[in-house]
């Protein structure tokens, strides 16, 4: 979901950008203007995150499912060991792409036990000291995990895959060797990826890393060695902008937080639902939950769209329902959907 405030002004300017005539979309992405708002849009998420001088802010593109490659790619050399904290599905992606990449991979902490529905204990595990890196997934959108820690990693930078997380709530990016994240769950539409790169891991690709793919030599042409997605771009800045509109990610925490906690509740409160997820580990962007009765669940989906709430299909791996909450979805679309299970319940119950 994105902010309707934010769509009315794409609308409003979508035929005339800046009084130019044409859409950003028409626009040269190396003409001034469009690099004003390429740089404007880089230096809301810097404000937003306070990202730290010694970090460059790229503008990618191919997904956070791209970084899964392009970081082994960008920072290791065959036959370095890398580290993984396997939590669910996306993790699981990010370990088979590192894996393709003639690199040892140790996978650390494993949650196959509790079937994904736990994240591993601060200081469970075991980080390897020659690790040129420990990966892990701090939201698992599928699954409906969340960390509530970062792990701490001594020397070895830390990666992280944030697509789902990024500024819904204060982050302190010092912590991190790398944090990427696709646009489409918190900052934007499809068809860019932020990757946040602390200098000291650039200039380090391999060598037959294609330079669209390589952080330096993007960090160096300000992510603009192809054309970047500038309907993306734009889209981005708008999004960011109304976050510093409505208070920060401070505030953006708190609605977040209040969100997730109605709906938790709404679920811990019946007995016609459940959600699969350790309490510790609960996500405030992924809300997955069963119903008592699975044979119900078709019934469900076809009364919620009807009722105005779509999009409510769990992943096909697990079943069952998963409310996605993003920093979009504002309050009334958690009382909305809360009134209605309670009522599906009522009857179906």
């Amino acid at each position: 979901m994105l902010p309707t405030e934010v769509l009315e002004i794409a609308q409003a300017e979508l035929v005339d950008w800046q009084g130019s005539g044409m859409s950003v979309m028409e626009v040269s992405h190396r003409g001034k203007a469009f690099v004003a708002c390429a740089a404007a849009a880089e230096q809301s998420l810097r404000n937003l995150l306070g990202v730290p001088d010694n970090y460059r802010v790229l503008f990618l593109q191919g997904g956070a499912t791209a970084q899964f490659s392009l970081v082994p790619m960008n920072i290791t050399k065959p036959g370095d060991t890398v580290a993984f904290l396997h939590t669910g599905q996306w993790s699981a992606k990010a370990i088979k792409f590192a894996k393709a990449q003639e690199l040892n991979v140790e996978v650390i902490a494993d949650e196959a036990e509790s079937n994904y529905s736990t994240v591993p204990a601060a200081g469970s595990y075991d980080l390897p000291a020659n690790a040129a890196y420990l990966h892990y997934t701090p939201n698992e959108t599928i699954g409906g995990v969340e960390f509530d820690y970062i792990p701490e990693t001594g020397d070895v930078p830390l990666v992280a895959d944030m697509s789902s997380t990024i500024v819904s709530r204060p982050l302190d990016v010092s912590r991190y060797g790398i944090i990427y994240a696709g646009a489409q769950k918190n900052l934007g539409p499809s068809g860019v990826t932020v990757v946040i790169v602390r200098d000291d891991l650039t200039g380090k690709a391999r060598p037959n890393t294609p330079g669209v793919f390589d952080y330096a030599a993007q960090a160096g042409a300000d992510s603009m060695l192809n054309t970047p997605p500038t309907f993306a771009v734009y889209l981005l800045g708008q999004v960011l902008q109304w976050i510093e509109r409505i208070g920060g990610l401070t505030a953006m925490a708190q609605r977040n937080q209040a969100k997730a906690a109605a709906l938790y509740a709404a679920i811990d409160g019946s007995e016609f639902y459940a959600n699969p997820v350790a309490l510790n580990a609960r996500s405030w962007m992924n809300v997955p939950f069963t119903l008592a009765d699975p044979d119900l669940d078709a019934d469900f989906l076809k009364e919620a769209e009807a009722a105005g709430l779509t999009n409510l299909k769990g992943h096909r791996s697990v079943g069952g329902m998963r409310a996605s909450i993003y920093n979009a979805m504002p309050q009334a679309g958690i009382d909305a959907l809360i009134a209605f299970m309670a009522d599906f319940a009522n009857r179906r119950g």
